[in-house]
């Protein structure tokens, strides 16, 4: 029903993206993980030893950080869930079941290990901006202490 060069080459392109995402997605959940690392050091102790401009660099940095693995890791989750569908359901149609349960299998992998990421990144993006606040807060001198 749909043939032309066109959908071929859109077919293959998706397919070949789905080996990329799958590490890509991965290398996030290891971003996420050495993120709970390092704001484990912030919290007990880090953020209290810096300077006010290390405070802004680093804590810009490090806040940037957070909310790109909460922006990409849900992104990448979705494609890992679509890529694999289009041949399940291809294979559901011809009854080769084992490719449509592989397929499944894989696609809700993908989301749930995106949504992980995802989660992980927000919330250190929030803690990390109330600690970086009250940090900065902390260094800034009151304009009420001489009246």
């Amino acid at each position: 029903m749909f043939s032309s060069l066109s959908l071929d080459v859109l077919h293959t392109l998706s397919g070949l993206l789905l080996e990329p995402v799958v590490w890509a997605l991965l290398m996030m959940l290891a971003v996420a993980v050495f993120e709970c690392g390092l704001a484990l050091g912030e919290r007990f102790g880090g953020i209290a030893r810096m300077s006010r401009a290390a405070l802004l660099a680093t804590g810009r940095r490090r806040i940037e950080r957070a909310d790109f693995v909460t922006r990409l890791s849900p992104m990448l989750g979705l494609m890992g869930t679509l890529i694999p569908l289009g041949p399940g359901l291809a294979a559901l149609g011809e009854g080769d079941l084992q490719v449509l349960t592989t397929a499944m299998i894989t696609a809700f992998d993908t989301t749930v290990i995106g949504l992980l990421a995802g989660m992980i990144g927000f919330v250190l993006g929030r803690l990390r901006r109330r600690w970086y606040d009250r940090a900065l807060l902390a260094l800034t001198p009151s304009t009420n202490a001489g009246e």
